[in-house]
């Protein structure tokens, strides 16, 4: 496949997937933006979604490339996000996608400014014990893309307080599951919390987990 047809393919799977977490209800209207790793121009960039532009009007050729060095290349200005998009990248150079949403329960457990704890074998997928919590900071800003850098650094995903949800993964594909399971763990948290507050899986226990999340889905039938 030619660059350009890999690129055309890269901006329609970009779109099917913004439009796909508006019919899950994962982000609503302009919220939330999506981003693919993708070098360019001689450097590592990315494609991501511009900025006020809901699902419904995104086209494949709305998508903006911004380089490593901040460079801009399309019809419109980037998600007011993309720094931190930028950061992640820059700090994981094994992820190749990010997607950010408003989606309701975690932003709901984000608002009561707690992280998402081991209360559920499957926490494990967005790496860790924990998908952490980062202090709130205005959207757009250095101190934002800062603070979710780091709280990425060894985890796929993140509660960002007062205001949402940010996963990652290898792929795109990857992202999206990260991004749905992480938003389901913390509906059934929320619900759990409403009787009483869960007990945790161990250290140990959780570990052991991601050990086997490590190769769980990979192996091809003998």
């Amino acid at each position: 496949m030619s660059n350009a047809a890999a690129e055309r393919q890269a901006r329609d799977d970009t779109v099917a997937a913004v439009r796909k977490l508006d019919a899950l209800g994962m982000n609503r209207g302009s919220t939330g933006n999506l981003s693919l790793r993708w070098p360019a121009q001689g450097q590592d960039g990315m494609l991501i979604t511009p900025t006020g532009m809901g699902a419904d009007d995104l086209r494949p050729q709305d998508l903006v490339w911004v380089g490593d060095d901040d460079s801009v290349v399309g019809d419109w200005q980037p998600s007011s996000e993309w720094h931190f998009h930028q950061a992640i990248y820059r700090t994981r150079p094994e992820l190749h996608a990010v997607v950010h949403t408003h989606s309701i329960h975690a932003t709901a457990l984000a608002c009561l400014e707690r992280p998402l704890p081991a209360f559920h074998y499957m926490v494990a997928v967005a790496g860790g014990d924990d998908v952490p919590l980062v202090p709130y900071h205005t959207f757009g800003t250095e101190a934002l893309s800062h603070a979710v850098a780091q709280a990425m650094r060894a985890r796929d995903a993140c509660l960002l307080a007062h205001h949402g949800l940010v996963a990652a993964g290898a792929t795109l594909g990857q992202a999206m599951k990260v991004m749905q399971e992480v938003e389901s763990l913390c509906e059934v948290y929320l619900e759990a919390l409403a009787v009483a507050e869960p007990a945790l899986l161990s250290a140990q226990d959780m570990a052991v987990v991601i050990t086997r999340f490590r190769s769980y889905g990979r192996a091809a039938r003998p």
